[in-house]
């Protein structure tokens, strides 16, 4: 082989967002002194990964060439970073040198960070790159110990090897590696019980229409009046995960250097209230709390706490369920289909309004502290309902497990959203104000109350939309064909902030 050239090249996919491009390893081995190069843009963990391929191909008992060897990783302007690329590197060095066969390159996409000894160790990031793989119809190789990750991806193209020279021998022999076994059911924890939750009707009947539109909800009430109570049952209330929802999901958490797992049940993420906007809306490649709770729900705890940079930069993805984060040589888009659940006290110390409080704040300092959520991120908020303090007969009369439970609860949203994929194909919070003028019409004493309602809070054109979708959900919680006077009464109440002694 001394003074011979030859080329490989073998495929693999880079860590970038949900997309996972697909990257060229190519292998060059010619003549001219020792040496190892990587090129094309990789980080300093892949460039490390040289010193790791040579120790596992000598470890496993093969040969290592003793010329001059190029990586090209390509294209050429696609970052780089991981040991994922050791795997890859070292087949194309095997293949180049005939120590394994051409055609094992070929439809076949290899994943794996290399140890010293040869053993292939667990991956990050991994799922949407053989998702990506799958869907392009190729073989993908991938270590033993990513076999409950790989185990998710639909499809029986997946092979996992525990080591180089477990990989070497089945494609030397023309043999099929093993397939990660099966997805075991995950063991879901048991949802909290809305029936827990003691007194508080309106807020529990609001929670109910904000899980069966998927419409955003802000509590507003003193502490200990159970408003996280709420917020954390509301995952409880909503529909499981489809399959490809599942999926999804599962990606969003590997991409963030998670485990993802096969569980059914909606994310549910509470960021503290000290989150950074990069926290928050997501950092170039790494997908933010936002996108983690794609298709789940975003619990912000003491909203006016949150940096007001980080609360206005939730605006956008309020409106059109995804994010996308320009930087200066690539644009990331992360999907941010999130239902937001808010929880703030109604003034600095937490008692304005309370009778059985001691309020000290004066009117001034209650409309600053309010002041901290802007009014356009508020008109975006469906739901406004605010929480006094539970009487003494409701807090230790009633037993427990009183109220009505969630799973109730949940079959009559359950109900509610069925409608609205068979009318409309999507929930109610996601209709356009066209599908607003299709889906919601309104009888004459309806409109003429909403018109009533608009003149005297001022309401602007987004809060108006907002009212009828809500008068929707009420509609079709209720299994009423057409939105009537009560539903928009009731969507109207559900909007404390437009009302003028709710800003004082």
């Amino acid at each position: 082989m001394g003074r011979s050239v030859a080329v490989s090249t073998a495929l693999s996919r880079a860590p970038l967002g949900l997309a996972a491009p697909l990257v060229r390893v190519e292998v060059h081995l010619g003549a001219g002194l020792p040496g190892f190069t990587i090129v094309g843009l990789a980080e300093a963990v892949v460039r490390e990964s040289k010193e790791r391929v040579r120790a596992a191909l000598v470890t496993a008992g093969l040969e290592f060439p003793s010329g001059k060897i190029v990586v090209n990783l390509s294209p050429a302007d696609l970052p780089k970073e991981g040991g994922r690329f050791d795997l890859p590197i070292a087949v194309g060095i095997l293949t180049a040198t005939r120590q394994l066969p051409q055609d094992c390159l070929r439809e076949r996409e290899f994943y794996g960070e290399l140890s010293l000894g040869g053993q292939l160790r667990e991956t990050s990031k991994l799922l949407p790159a053989l998702v990506a793989g799958a869907a392009a119809g190729h073989e993908l190789i991938v270590p033993a110990a990513n076999a409950g990750e790989a185990s998710l991806v639909p499809t029986r193209c997946v092979r996992a090897a525990r080591d180089l020279a477990q990989l070497c021998a089945a494609l030397r022999d023309g043999e099929a590696l093993p397939e990660p076994p099966a997805p075991c059911a995950a063991a879901d924890e048991t949802p909290l019980d809305l029936a827990d939750v003691r007194g508080q009707f309106a807020a529990k009947r609001a929670l109910e229409i904000a899980a069966a539109g998927g419409h955003a909800l802000l509590l507003i009430g003193p502490p200990g009046a159970g408003k996280t109570l709420l917020a954390q049952r509301l995952p409880g209330l909503l529909t499981p995960l489809a399959a490809a929802e599942r999926l999804e999901v599962a990606s969003l958490v590997s991409a963030a250097g998670g485990r993802p797992t096969p569980s059914a049940a909606r994310p549910f993420r509470a960021p503290h209230h000290t989150a950074s906007v990069a926290a928050l809306i997501g950092a170039g490649p790494r997908p933010g709390e936002i996108s983690l709770a794609h298709r789940g729900v975003l619990f912000l705890d003491e909203l006016p706490e949150f940096p007001r940079n980080a609360l206005e930069a939730l605006r956008e993805p309020l409106e059109s369920g995804s994010i996308a984060i320009s930087r200066a040589k690539r644009c990331y888009e992360w999907p941010a289909r999130f239902q937001l659940v808010a929880a703030m006290n109604p003034c600095p110390c937490g008692y304005h309004g309370d009778p059985g409080g001691e309020c000290r704040c004066s009117a001034d300092q209650v409309r600053r502290y309010r002041s901290r959520i802007s009014g356009p991120l508020v008109d975006r908020i469906d739901i406004h309902v605010e929480m006094a303090a539970l009487a003494p007969d409701e807090l230790l009369g009633a037993p427990p497990h009183a109220g009505e439970g969630s799973a109730r609860v949940g079959l009559r949203v359950a109900a509610a959203l069925d409608l609205q994929w068979r009318r409309q194909n999507k929930p109610n919070a996601e209709l356009t104000p066209r599908e607003v003028d299709e889906h919601c019409r309104l009888d004459g004493a309806s409109n003429a109350l909403l018109a009533r309602a608009v003149g005297r809070l001022r309401l602007s054109a987004r809060a108006c939309h907002r009212i009828l979708k809500l008068a929707r959900t009420c509609a079709d919680l209720a299994g009423e064909p057409r939105i009537g006077s009560a539903q928009v009464a009731e969507a109207i109440r559900l909007r404390a902030l437009d009302r003028p002694a709710a800003i004082c």
